[in-house]
């Protein structure tokens, strides 16, 4: 296996394990909710219990579209092929630039492989977008800094 691959790979592993993270967050949130919809007892302020409820309700609303969106994320994950051989850049492309490495993948923020600094970013990012279809050789612009694309595996 080439080193360009075992890069590829801990970098989508990283990802997985930022979903799945995220994922076990969520789900400890709304058992906490469950339970504490679960345990709590009309008391004799009536108002102030349906007032309670009505916010654990809206609590695990709210953790429920969290749960929905990390689900499409880890969806997008799924569907990407790493060991596709591209020569311009698309999803599940690594971005070597004389500024900063990609993985374009999902928005994971910063990742450290093989003693290296990447930033995993969604291609729907500013930034993803910017480097989607580009190859070696090519100069980009961001943020008023410019950057050029030394390698892409």
């Amino acid at each position: 296996m080439t080193e360009d691959l075992k890069i590829k790979e801990a970098l989508m592993a990283s990802c997985e394990h930022f979903v799945e993270d995220r994922l076990a967050t969520i789900q400890v949130t709304i058992n906490d909710i469950q339970t504490a919809l679960t345990s709590e007892t009309k008391s004799s302020a009536g108002d102030k219990h349906e007032t309670g409820r009505a916010m654990l309700q809206l609590e695990r609303e709210k953790a429920g579209n969290q749960m929905a969106e990390v689900q499409k994320i880890k969806e997008i994950l799924s569907k990407i092929d790493i060991y596709k051989t591209i020569v311009k850049i698309g999803v599940g492309s690594v971005v070597y630039t004389s500024e900063l490495n990609y993985f374009i993948g999902i928005s994971a923020g910063k990742v450290h492989v093989a003693n290296e600094p990447f930033y995993a970013v969604s291609a729907s990012t500013p930034m993803g977008k910017l480097l989607m279809a580009h190859q070696v050789g090519d100069f980009i612009q961001f943020r008023n800094q410019n950057f050029k694309i030394i390698k892409v595996i």
